[in-house]
């Protein structure tokens, strides 16, 4: 069976890893969260390529065993090292980008919201995804790293998230003429329950979810049995004192 590894700066990559996972029930699965660097939004371009890279070096070493397919579950880690790191190794790489194109495609009103990190929000290559597919929209611009901070706790501690998810997003105030909002972070899945209940009929939510599980069964067609997943999902952190006692996972550490 094909072996999927995963990863991101927490746990919002498991927003995708999900995805995959129901699409592709026969392969075998790792999820790297890169804690120590928490969230990925606040780092620079240079400090992310140079942990990718590192990363990307330690699987096509084998220290995960056989590795067929690699995605980069983070959007500000996919627009800022995709290109650089597939320099490093033949595995193929599979890269989140947020939903521009889809969410222009579905909008009645042709005004839609990006809500991101700040990193994904304000780099190059987001600007050049809007310019690319979304000339016929105004598209609007939110970031917000306190949902990221928020979906972990949500995640890891099982919290009641809703009250420090309506101040955020009142923080934040979505135009609301838009009638899409992009979640442009791996995390805001995870709250993607608390976030459609602040703005209701306001707006459509659209991830990349879907799509990058597509990409995935694409690139491995052929490969995948019928037989449900072989082993169990190994899950490594390159902070482990940060991860929360009594989770519930098997977190092993990982040292970059």
């Amino acid at each position: 069976m094909p072996h999927i590894l995963v990863f991101d700066s927490g746990i919002g990559g498991t927003s995708v890893l999900t995805h995959i996972q129901n699409t592709l029930p026969g392969a075998d699965y790792t999820y790297i969260m890169d804690n120590a660097l928490l969230p990925y939004g606040l780092q620079t371009e240079e400090t992310i390529q140079n942990r990718l890279a590192s990363i990307v070096n330690k699987i096509s070493s084998n220290f995960f065993g056989e590795v067929d397919l690699i995605v980069i579950a983070c959007n500000t880690a996919s627009t800022y090292a995709l290109a650089h790191v597939r320099q490093f190794t033949q595995i193929p790489i599979v890269g989140v980008v947020p939903a521009i194109k889809p969410a222009a495609q579905i909008s009645i009103r042709k005004h839609i919201a990006l809500l991101a990190t700040p990193a994904t929000s304000k780099n190059q290559y987001t600007q050049s995804l809007v310019s690319e597919f979304a000339q016929d929209c105004q598209v609007s611009f939110y970031h917000s790293t306190e949902l990221v901070r928020l979906a972990e706790r949500k995640f890891w501690l099982n919290e009641d998230v809703r009250e420090g998810v309506n101040k955020e997003l009142s923080a934040i105030k979505v135009d609301n003429q838009a009638d899409v909002l992009i979640l442009g972070c791996t995390h805001f899945p995870i709250l993607k329950y608390e976030i459609a209940e602040f703005y209701q009929t306001q707006c459509e939510l659209i991830d990349s979810g879907t799509a990058i599980a597509k990409r995935v069964q694409h690139l491995l067609a052929g490969s995948i049995g019928e037989i449900e997943i072989k082993k169990p999902l190994q899950f490594y952190a390159t902070a482990l004192n940060e991860v929360p006692v009594n989770t519930g996972y098997d977190v092993k550490s990982l040292h970059l």
